[in-house]
């Protein structure tokens, strides 16, 4: 089946890692592709780490500048956006690395190693054009019944939300951040 997790609320990425954290616990095999994504320090990479063999996180974005100093407790997220593509220009660096992560996923799907796949926030790409609609439809029309597609990101395309079988819209009503508290580790990162 097909799973989307959108909207503007806080927990897009949390609940497809609590999927993952539940399909490891009955011995599935999850594969997890970070589009656009990557920082070093965030919880859900020492959690894979500690289900090696059954969870890995591939990576396909920038890396943070000061992840060594976030991860050790020294410092706090800058928020300078330098982990995230998109939030700058994207460059034709950007480009490729997206362009590898969709390579890489179809593959992924392709080999049926994992019974969950989770291509996190590749909404993000598909709204800055980096892929095609229509191509990660073809996709999805061809992935086999035993693996388990589950797609984060803001701004789900209908097209993509009438070939899923779970729609889940993450609506903000409040968060912390608007009163001026930053992202907490271990809460949002």
């Amino acid at each position: 089946m097909i799973q989307i997790y959108t909207g503007d609320g806080k927990g897009k990425t949390t609940a497809a890692m609590g999927l993952s954290l539940r399909a490891v616990g009955h011995g599935f095999n999850v594969c997890v592709i970070q589009f656009l994504k990557g920082s070093t320090y965030s919880g859900e990479l020492y959690s894979s780490q500690l289900l090696r063999g059954k969870m890995e996180i591939y990576q396909f974005g920038k890396t943070c500048p000061h992840a060594a100093m976030i991860k050790s407790g020294f410092m706090k997220c800058q928020k300078c956006g330098s982990c995230f593509i998109g939030r700058k220009e994207i460059t034709g660096l950007d480009r490729k690395k997206i362009e590898m992560a969709w390579d890489f996923a179809k593959k992924v799907l392709k080999e049926r190693k994992y019974k969950i796949v989770i291509l996190d926030e590749i909404m993000s790409a598909l709204n800055r054009q980096l892929i095609d609609l229509d191509e990660l439809l073809q996709v999805l029309d061809s992935i086999p019944d035993d693996i388990e597609v589950v797609m984060t990101g803001r701004n789900a395309p209908d097209k993509l939300k009438d070939k899923a079988h779970y729609v889940t819209e993450m609506k903000m009503e409040k968060h912390p951040f608007k009163q001026g508290i930053e992202a907490r580790r271990g809460i949002e990162y």
